[in-house]
């Protein structure tokens, strides 16, 4: 027997002054292709799995700040680029919304900092420094899905 998840298409406004236009699972949570400003000003477009950001996204933040790649359980998680309000970047990998993994760290002057901050990182730190083109290429590839994905 095969069961088919059925998505439905409508707009939400909470109390808390929140909104999420997009897909609604059968079970009343935000699934699929979406939506998501909240009170604060935070904004996600991209994809949702039983209530939660997950998949490939885009999330804004009120201070300019920005993260394009893929989410888990509402984190980052994965690969992806996360641009700071100030033009810092870094490029690779994320676990349970935090840096952690290989990646680039640029500066927004677009230097990469002597000696270059590449490699495996914890949190703000780099641990170790290492050659990481593929997972560069990875994050900045997830980041481009990301972006493509509207309602």
């Amino acid at each position: 027997m095969v069961l088919f998840d059925m998505t439905t298409r409508a707009s939400y406004k909470y109390g808390e002054g929140e909104e999420y236009h997009g897909e609604w699972n059968a079970h009343g949570k935000r699934h699929g292709l979406g939506h998501l400003t909240l009170a604060n000003g935070t904004k996600y477009t991209g994809r949702f799995e039983n209530g939660f950001c997950s998949g490939h996204g885009v999330m804004s933040f009120a201070d300019g700040s920005r993260y394009e790649g893929e989410f888990a359980g509402g984190r980052f998680s994965g690969i992806g680029v996360f641009t700071r309000c100030d033009g810092m970047k870094f490029e690779g990998e994320f676990r349970d919304g935090k840096v952690n993994g290989l990646g680039l760290l640029t500066f927004a002057d677009g230097t990469h900092g002597l000696p270059r901050n590449e490699g495996y990182f914890e949190g703000n730190e780099l641990k170790e420094r290492q050659q990481c083109n593929e997972v560069i290429r990875k994050a900045r590839n997830s980041a481009t899905i990301a972006r493509s994905q509207h309602l």
